[in-house]
């Protein structure tokens, strides 16, 4: 083999994977001191009704985002037990 000059293009440097933008997260809403009295009594008919611990906690914790999210304690029951 000579060396006539020619020489083997370079592999090209690979692109920079584009980032995506960062979703934000949302705002935590914390809960009014009436949603949570509210929701606590919610809970003891819960709890009166039958519903076991681990149901409880479920149920609660569904019950707590729909709430922050401005829903009642009954509409936020009735979209839970619909779904």
């Amino acid at each position: 083999m000579s060396d006539s000059g020619y020489s083997s293009p370079e592999p090209e440097p690979e692109p920079a994977p584009i980032e995506a933008p960062m979703k934000k997260k949302r705002v935590g809403t914390p809960m009014s001191d009436k949603q949570k009295t509210d929701l606590t009594k919610h809970m003891e008919k819960m709890k009166k009704g039958g519903m076991d611990a681990k149901e409880m906690k479920s149920h609660r914790m569904k019950m707590m985002g729909r709430m922050r999210k401005g829903m009642s304690v009954g509409k936020a029951h009735k979209d839970i037990t619909q779904s």
